[in-house]
């Protein structure tokens, strides 16, 4: 095992799971309104659990990670719907029939999918029709001299962040994989470099 590769899946994985357990307001307020079968894309260390509410009936993952198998385990045996682990890329075909899901979560995961806009196609594709997308992401400010920053300094965070993008356009990335937005709220939750947040919900279109 080489040294990043050490670092990406060693060392990274507990700086992540503690530094973002102070999210837990903004992934309760983001995950309110899950329910029934939900497909949950960028699972990490299972933070969300303790947030979904109770109309959730059962919850797929998909994460390529597989870190910190003693604590994400007591995480989901700590929750009373069952859990269905996958562990492969988002951006791949992903094994659920068309439709199959009543919600689908992402939470801070946009940011490092290579390829975003096939992980959002699938991820339409397997929604309901009549259900939702709900997300919270990091992304590019609307402040064009704070985007401006976050162009100078993403190649050198994408390293530090295992694939971690600061630049992204979340609500755009959302639209053009087929979505409408239903709601989409800024938030700024540190330094607006690195915490500008976008929290919202889209519906499938078509």
């Amino acid at each position: 095992m080489g040294l990043y590769d050490y670092y990406e899946q060693r060392l990274f994985p507990p700086i992540l799971d503690r530094a973002m357990r102070k999210f837990g307001p903004q992934r309760e307020e983001t995950l309110a309104e899950a329910k029934g079968d939900v497909l949950e894309i960028g699972f990490g260390t299972g933070l969300n659990l303790r947030y979904y509410p109770d109309g959730v009936e059962k919850l797929s993952t998909v994460d390529p990670m597989n870190a910190l198998q003693e604590k994400v385990q007591a995480r989901i045996d700590a929750v009373d719907f069952p859990v269905e682990r996958h562990h492969l890329p988002a951006d791949g075909a992903l094994p659920f029939d068309q439709g199959r899901f009543d919600t689908v979560t992402v939470t801070w995961t946009l940011c490092t999918i290579p390829d975003a806009h096939t992980a959002l196609k699938e991820m339409h594709r397997v929604l309901n029709p009549e259900g939702k997308l709900l997300f919270i992401e990091h992304g590019r400010s609307d402040d064009a001299k704070i985007a401006r920053w976050q162009d100078r300094i993403n190649p050198i965070w994408n390293v530090i962040g295992c694939g971690c993008n600061l630049n992204r356009e979340t609500g755009d990335m959302v639209e053009r994989a087929g979505f409408q937005i239903e709601r989409l709220e800024q938030l700024i939750e540190g330094p607006r470099v690195f915490a500008t947040l976008y929290r919202g919900a889209a519906l499938p279109k078509g």
